[in-house]
């Protein structure tokens, strides 16, 4: 499987809300950060480490916006990393226009950081 196709497995899991099938794309001690981990969680300085983690962080994200989906718009990729680009949607919200950095090694995601404004 190349790096694009872990990009697109990422969204067909995470848009079916299957934590499952998005977790098995990470290593187990893959780091993530985002700007909203900061802000919800701010003792993480907007960091999670391991599969629990991520785990936990999406979950609660999946309870509090049932609606969230994400579209694609692009992917640009390379033997180590994604870089995709898509919208963030959710009813009653404004769509959010994101970018993340996907690091990949051996086929498993072990690092991602998101970008927004």
């Amino acid at each position: 499987m190349n790096n694009t196709q872990i990009a697109e497995q990422w969204f067909a899991a995470f848009n079916a809300h299957d934590l499952e099938a998005l977790l098995a794309l990470y290593a187990d001690d893959a780091r993530h950060f985002s700007p909203k981990l900061k802000i919800r969680q701010p003792e993480t300085e907007g960091w999670v480490k391991g599969k629990d983690a991520l785990r936990s962080w999406w979950q609660d994200s999946f309870d509090r916006l049932p609606t969230l989906q994400y579209i694609p718009t692009s992917f640009t990729a390379n033997n180590e990393r994604v870089i995709k680009e898509y919208v963030r949607k959710v009813s009653g919200e404004a769509d959010m226009l994101i970018a993340e950095v996907l690091e990949i090694k051996d086929a498993l995601i072990v690092g991602s950081r998101v970008y927004h404004g």
